[in-house]
């Protein structure tokens, strides 16, 4: 379940999102993943905003590098 955060500059309520890479059962960034690397870079090779993937700065970093390592 997600937790409610309230903005006071808007009446809506904005929900905090957890990154996936984060936590106990998170998969492992390893440029050998090839799997979980796909799901973050287009058909045509871009790489998807963090606002779209819901990954935190530190853990796209990691990915990033990976990413370049494999040479997706």
């Amino acid at each position: 379940m997600r937790n409610k955060v309230f903005d006071n500059t808007s009446s809506r309520i904005v929900f905090s999102k957890s990154c996936p890479l984060s936590g106990k059962d998170a998969p492992a960034v390893d440029y050998k993943n090839l799997n979980l690397l796909r799901k973050y870079v287009t058909e045509k090779g871009k790489i998807l905003p963090s606002r779209v993937t819901q990954v935190s700065t530190k853990n796209k970093k990691s990915y990033l590098l990976q990413l370049k390592e494999r040479g997706i």
